[in-house]
């Protein structure tokens, strides 16, 4: 039996590796950082996080979520600033990882969530789309998206001998292998991914019509591409607050989009479960490496994870061989990955992008309210407009708001039989102190003498400074002949999933329940 599952390791581990080898140089070049920096990341992941990880069927490396943080980054302090950035984003994790901090990382609403990963795929599309025609990125997200027209007129049109037009070509020949891989894959060969298959196709072309475009760089020897920070300088980093606070954002960002990927891998197969604390102190480990020689941040990464279950993986294992495999790939073939076009990583990014801008993810929160899909939007064009960490905080901070109103709001509707003296009163919302006013305000509406009827079934919740005003209310409405009875029956079985009868029940306040048992066939 041991066999058999390293068998289905081994034979995960390479379309695990299939996948992230593509990948991981397109995101380097996505951080505005050389390929070879991304390619040591992944080797990190497999290599050391692989055997210390909490989730075991997660593969960690470069992810596009952090490639708008890292570009940000080293266009304003340079690629010497990435490592220490990434030391103190390690600590954070590891720290947070040993303190049991795990399942905090992941107390954030899923609108903020899926509008982040969309915001960070509006900035990749827009960057990576100048980079498919071999042009330079412009300096922001808004830039670079106002500009896409100019990108489009260069790669359709050759403006002064240029060979953006070129370039572009073979971006498109991309983006077409991928989609027709997707769509025409044959059975036999469907664990084959995608991105693999367009971008041999992309460099196969590129090198049979000798295209003068844009080529990605490898060193013969990986440890020329490692950017260790120089040791004497890291206290001049670790002294100011501004790397400080990248640092957090660094290890907040990737902690999430870690967490939230090793809950969705859980959903995919039923073996051993995540110890979120766990993986969260061996991602600070892995980020603490890269850090040190100066590589591309890492976390756990759903694209490359899904694969690996996908393929078959039931261990550690699959991981730890896909990183054997990427470091024998450039210790031994740097030369094969210097053929590959620039523009084809693009592409693949630019289809990535496009991807995380999930239509099928904003109808499914838009079933939750109004208030989610603003949410969602707030948080998207905030990661635009301004930075990741501005556009996560206007989620949050908008996510509180309508926690707030929605622990605050009640709606009161009042309906009056005179024929029958009876008034009915439905609330719906949250009745907490905050409310008092408007409660007492409609209960002193009603006639005096009146059968009062309270209904419960639409309340979310209630706290015992409403339950207090309702015992008051019905002492001094009972002494002017009326009555007080609150309709618990919805809300009880809800929560409380209880038998019906005829009897009456005792509720708090010494109020009356009407519990009705249900006619039969209901």
């Amino acid at each position: 039996m041991q066999e058999r599952s390293l068998s289905k390791d081994f034979l995960a581990s390479i379309v695990v590796f299939l996948v992230a080898l593509p990948l991981c140089m397109g995101i380097a070049i996505a951080s505005g950082v050389p390929p070879a920096l991304g390619l040591i990341t992944g080797i990190v992941g497999g290599l050391v996080v692989g055997f210390i990880a909490g989730s075991p069927l997660q593969v960690s490396g470069p992810a596009a979520g952090l490639a708008v943080l890292v570009y940000d980054l080293v266009q304003k302090h340079g690629l010497e600033a990435l490592g220490p950035v990434l030391l103190i984003a390690g600590a954070v994790q590891l720290g947070a990882g040993l303190l049991k901090l795990g399942q905090w990382f992941r107390a954030m609403s899923p609108s903020v969530i899926h509008g982040m990963l969309a915001g960070i795929g509006v900035l990749i599309f827009g960057s990576q789309f100048h980079v498919m025609v071999d042009d330079s990125p412009r300096g922001d997200g808004v830039a670079n998206l106002l500009s896409i027209p100019e990108a489009l007129y260069k790669g359709v049109f050759p403006v002064d001998g240029s060979t953006h037009h070129l370039a572009a070509g073979i971006g498109l020949l991309t983006i077409a292998s991928l989609l027709a891989w997707n769509r025409f894959k044959p059975g036999s060969l469907k664990m084959i991914p995608a991105a693999l298959v367009s971008v041999i196709v992309a460099s196969v072309a590129a090198v049979f019509l000798g295209l003068p475009i844009k080529r990605v760089e490898v060193p013969a020897n990986l440890l020329d591409a490692t950017n260790s920070p120089v040791w004497a300088e890291l206290p001049n980093y670790f002294m100011q607050s501004e790397f400080i606070i990248m640092g957090i954002v660094f290890a907040f960002v990737a902690s999430a989009e870690t967490l939230l990927c090793a809950a969705a891998v859980d959903q995919m197969h039923t073996g051993e479960r995540t110890n979120y604390d766990r993986e969260l102190a061996a991602q600070g480990v892995g980020n603490l490496i890269c850090g040190g020689v100066g590589a591309l941040p890492m976390t756990g990464v759903i694209v490359r994870s899904s694969a690996n279950v996908q393929a078959g993986a039931t261990s550690r294992y699959s991981a730890i061989i896909h990183g054997v495999w990427l470091l024998s790939t450039v210790a031994v073939f740097p030369w094969l990955l210097n053929h590959i076009p620039t523009a084809a990583l693009a592409a693949i990014l630019v289809y990535t992008g496009y991807k995380l801008v999930n239509i099928a993810m904003i109808r499914k929160i838009a079933g939750y309210g109004k208030a989610e899909v603003g949410i969602y939007f707030a948080t998207l064009i905030g990661i635009v407009a301004t930075d990741l960490l501005t556009g996560v905080l206007i989620g949050f901070a908008l996510s509180i708001v309508k926690i707030a109103y929605t622990f605050s709001h009640i709606k009161i509707r009042q309906e009056y039989d005179r024929s029958e003296a009876r008034v009915d009163l439905y609330l719906d919302g949250s009745a907490t102190f905050l409310a008092l006013p408007k409660l007492a305000s409609a209960l002193e509406s009603v006639p005096r003498g009146t059968e009062t009827h309270v209904h419960f079934e639409s309340l979310g919740y209630i706290d015992h400074a409403c339950l207090d005003l309702l015992q008051s209310w019905e002492k001094q409405h009972a002494a002017s002949g009326g009555s007080l009875k609150i309709e618990w029956r919805e809300l009880f079985d809800r929560y409380h999933n209880a038998s019906r009868t005829s009897e009456p029940t005792s509720t708090p306040g010494g109020m009356t329940r009407e519990a009705v048992t249900p006619a039969a066939g209901s």
